[in-house]
């Protein structure tokens, strides 16, 4: 996992950047906590779709 340090002392997780689509609703994504995987692309999801796919888990 890759940390940046940041000017307040603690820790930032590196975010990739990118032009992504969301596989749910078709937003844009630009911004992710992980570098995808390019064969997998079509399968992110934006945040408010993560989201709602992990309270439609815990129900």
């Amino acid at each position: 996992m890759d940390f940046d340090q940041n000017n307040g002392g603690g820790f930032q997780k590196k975010m990739f950047h990118g032009n992504w689509k969301c596989a749910k609703c078709g937003a844009d994504i630009t911004e992710l906590p992980f570098d995808p995987d390019p064969s997998r692309a079509d399968k992110l999801l934006c945040r408010d779709c993560h989201r709602e796919r992990t309270r439609s888990f815990r129900r």
